[in-house]
């Protein structure tokens, strides 16, 4: 809104009026804005939410060694988390751009999914919540409107990066003139590192096209659903998901940036996709309302994102990746969120699996993985045997576990966009 009303005064000569038009400047203003609105509205939300006593029961003890201490501490902390996002993207965004619009929808839908989780787990007393295929349902849709949305747009489209020879020791990048319907993704550290999902679909022959954009739209849902799982997953200690999520959402902006920069992406070799500017100006209110949030949610937390923050975080996260066509990168950047779904998946399957011979096996302590380094061996169940019993050692306090996995994220998404380079 405020973008628009300054162009508009731009014509009159307005002092001022003409840094609008500056990218830098507005992603800075919208994220000092969402900033605020986090700390401000934070503040009042949580006093509310204590008046209603809409508040976390105890936690399970053989889960949470230290969750005694948050009895009575609000949940829904994601209404935060969105409102500080929203608002500062309304006000600075350019709303006819395609991929903000999409930016948006996405938020609000997985936001309302994870709400009506929280509702059900608070209001019904039901801690299952809601129901495991109603909210795969919900992710799955997301992910299908965005991969349409894409297919379908005339405004959804890229200048392909092409390398030129100079001379016979040098190679210069430069990108089609033309804008156009791509199917290509970035790989990492391949020298050509593009892939065409039609390349991937060419056993459909002429059908090919048609086929690596329902290969895209497959993927769209894929990455959105796995990311938001992932996410939802770490939502487990005080400040984890926000803190590994603000530093995610900062290699994100980076990347949408140097997308959005012909001469950026010319160095990176990397696609160049005219609108993308407009998600640095998301993901600056996206890193703000994290680095907002961590103020009430840090170690000892005044306050827990729920299933409406944690969502929608995955959600943002997978459907950025996804228009700056740098989803094969995720794996890397949200390496803790893929591990933290894998340590779930192999620990589910493997007691699966001995169950079915009679047997109790365990592969950790306890998962998602970093409830394994918290959980204490007088916790542990004495009918099953652990296959990584003595690992950790010690328990550690969740705030340290918490830190080492915000260093560990801080790690993976420099090498996510050092890659870039890397082939």
């Amino acid at each position: 809104m405020l973008y628009y009303l300054f162009r508009f005064l731009e014509q009159y000569d307005i002092p001022g009026a003409h840094v609008w038009s500056y990218i830098s400047f507005r992603a800075i203003l919208t994220l000092i804005c969402s900033l605020l609105i986090s700390a401000w509205f934070g503040e009042h939300f949580i006093k509310y939410m204590k008046r209603r006593k809409i508040a976390e029961t105890a936690r399970d003890a053989s889960i949470d060694p230290f969750g005694t201490q948050k009895k009575g501490v609000p949940t829904m902390g994601g209404i935060i988390i969105i409102v500080s996002i929203l608002v500062p993207v309304l006000l600075l965004g350019r709303m006819r751009n395609i991929y903000l619009i999409l930016m948006i929808i996405t938020t609000i839908w997985l936001g309302f999914l994870g709400f009506m989780d929280d509702y059900i787990k608070i209001f019904r007393h039901d801690k299952e919540g809601l129901k495991g295929k109603y909210k795969i349902v919900g992710q799955v849709s997301i992910g299908f409107i965005v991969g349409i949305v894409l297919y379908l747009s005339p405004d959804a489209v890229v200048r392909e990066n092409v390398s030129v020879p100079k001379t016979t020791q040098e190679v210069v990048v430069k990108h089609e003139q033309q804008a156009v319907k791509s199917l290509k993704t970035t790989v990492p550290f391949f020298k050509n590192h593009n892939l065409d999902y039609s390349q991937v679909m060419s056993f459909f022959g002429k059908h090919r096209s048609g086929a690596g954009w329902v290969l895209f739209v497959l993927m769209t849902i894929l990455v959105v659903t796995a990311v938001s799982n992932g996410a939802n997953l770490n939502d487990g200690m005080d400040g984890m998901c926000a803190g590994n999520a603000a530093i995610v959402g900062v290699a994100l902006g980076i990347l949408a940036y140097v997308s959005a920069h012909v001469g950026f992406a010319s160095y990176f070799d990397i696609m160049y996709i005219p609108g993308s500017q407009e998600l640095v100006i998301f993901m600056c209110a996206f890193v703000g309302a994290m680095i907002g949030f961590l103020w009430y949610n840090a170690f000892p937390a005044q306050v827990f994102m729920g299933d409406t923050g944690s969502l929608t975080i995955g959600g943002i996260i997978g459907v950025c990746a996804v228009i700056i066509h740098k989803e094969l990168l995720l794996p890397i950047l949200c390496g803790i969120f893929f591990v933290e779904s894998l340590s779930v998946i192999i620990q589910t399957q493997m007691f699966k699996y001995y169950k079915r011979k009679g047997q109790r096996v365990r592969v950790f302590r306890a998962t998602p993985i970093h409830d394994n380094f918290r959980k204490l061996d007088s916790q542990l169940d004495e009918t099953s045997r652990y296959i990584f019993k003595n690992w950790p050692e010690r328990q550690f306090h969740e705030s340290k576990i918490t830190f080492r996995f915000w260093i560990v994220t801080i790690i993976l998404a420099a090498l996510t966009i050092i890659t870039l380079k890397m082939r």
